[in-house]
């Protein structure tokens, strides 16, 4: 079983930045991601990272970077150029496959999500 805990967000101006954390705790984490869901929409997948592969939302490309620190088997998220539209739950999975997937149900392993609010 894996635990992650998000931490590192809270409310920043537009055009600003965040870096969000993920800590797991087991190294049963081959893919991991980020995915988001603001209030009344679905939860979309933000980025992706496999081995040394990522994968970006076309929203976020160029302005958001993961990135894994696999001696601390921490994830993270660096957000800059914020904007309004990326207000949501920010939330961190997991997943054994080494395979890149911005598709929320193939991943088993979820934190509890951490608030990113742009204004």
């Amino acid at each position: 079983h894996v635990q992650l805990v998000e931490s590192g967000g809270g409310s920043v101006q537009a055009g600003g930045s965040l870096r969000l954390s993920c800590a797991a705790s087991a190294y049963y984490t081959n893919s991991m991601a980020w995915f988001r869901q603001a209030p009344g929409k679905e939860r979309e997948g933000v980025a992706s990272i496999a081995a040394y592969t990522r994968k970006y939302a076309d929203s976020v490309k160029g302005r958001f970077t993961i990135s894994k620190d696999n001696a601390k088997n921490t994830l993270y998220l660096q957000m800059n150029s914020l904007k309004p539209e990326d207000t949501a739950m920010y939330y961190c999975a997991a997943r054994g496959v080494a395979q890149l997937s911005l598709i929320e149900n193939e991943y088993p392993y979820w934190g509890r999500g951490t608030q990113v609010t742009v204004s």
